[in-house]
């Protein structure tokens, strides 16, 4: 491309088509040119001389790679490409945390399909979806209109709860962001936040059909019905996560209605803000 190199046309058919599955292929490498394209966001690197054989493999690997990162969060994709043993079922201590729009129904009564569609996919899964990732989380899966996401699995980083928690507060912000750029009142997004910690069993399940890397277990089951019980903005969380976060953030304790299913009824905070904010 004239006043271009290979790699500047290479991001700028990113900008253009993010799904087009991109590859640099050089004459000379060194390690700053490959850090350079990792960072540019190109899906792959290749040196020449090359096999064709060699060629075909690669862009086969590199599109497959893109493709699972659509579905596969990159932290699990990564204990893949180390072991797929890592990621056997085994229990482990994570914080799970559950965020979803409050009135819901109103808004996709009020809304076309492709209004909702635009709303939602724009607006709430891919920022939020962000978020989890900026905070290294592991991004669960889409259940309706809500999002589940995984701290401390496949990789625990010793502070899970704390990113948990500041993640909630980074999406509460991004909301209030999101808006206050939409005019129409009855288009805004209210969320509520729900977030538990504790031992679950992490690991792939499902059938022949469908398999996905997921937790299960009672702070799953408890993160669920905290964030069910939040109203909107509001972001509830266990007592466990409470003891783990004290200091970082600004916590109140919260009256709740009961909650089935637990022997004894669990303590629960609301997340006021971050500690010096």
């Amino acid at each position: 491309m004239p006043g271009m190199d290979g790699l500047e046309t290479l991001i700028e058919i990113g900008r253009f088509n993010a799904e087009i599955t991109r590859i640099m292929l050089t004459g000379y490498a060194t390690m700053a040119s490959a850090i350079e394209a990792v960072n540019a966001g190109i899906d792959g690197f290749l040196t020449k001389p090359f096999e064709n054989e060699e060629l075909r493999a690669k862009v086969r690997e590199y599109i497959v790679k893109k493709r699972l990162k659509q579905f596969v969060p990159e932290q699990v994709l990564a204990e893949l490409q180390k072991s797929a043993k890592s990621i056997l079922p085994k229990r482990m201590q994570v914080s799970v945390i559950f965020i979803d729009i409050r009135g819901f129904s109103g808004l996709s009564e009020r809304l076309t399909p492709a209004e909702l569609s635009e709303l939602l996919n724009h607006n709430f899964f891919s920022p939020l979806d962000n978020i989890i990732f900026q905070y290294n989380g592991t991004l669960d899966k889409h259940i309706g209109d809500s999002i589940m996401g995984i701290f401390g699995a496949p990789v625990t980083g010793g502070d899970d709860a704390v990113r948990a928690v500041l993640a909630a507060l980074a999406v509460r912000e991004d909301i209030a962001r999101v808006n206050g750029s939409i005019t129409d009142p009855d288009r805004r997004i209210a969320v509520g936040i729900g977030i538990a910690t504790g031992e679950v069993m992490a690991g792939i399940f499902g059938s022949s059909r469908k398999k996905e890397y997921t937790v299960l277990g009672a702070p799953v089951n408890l993160a669920s019905r905290l964030e069910s019980i939040a109203r909107a903005d509001q972001i509830l969380i266990c007592g466990q996560t409470a003891d783990l976060v004290k200091g970082i953030v600004q916590l109140e304790k919260a009256e709740i209605p009961i909650i089935r299913g637990f022997a004894r009824p669990p303590e629960v905070y609301r997340v006021l803000r971050e500690n010096g904010k």
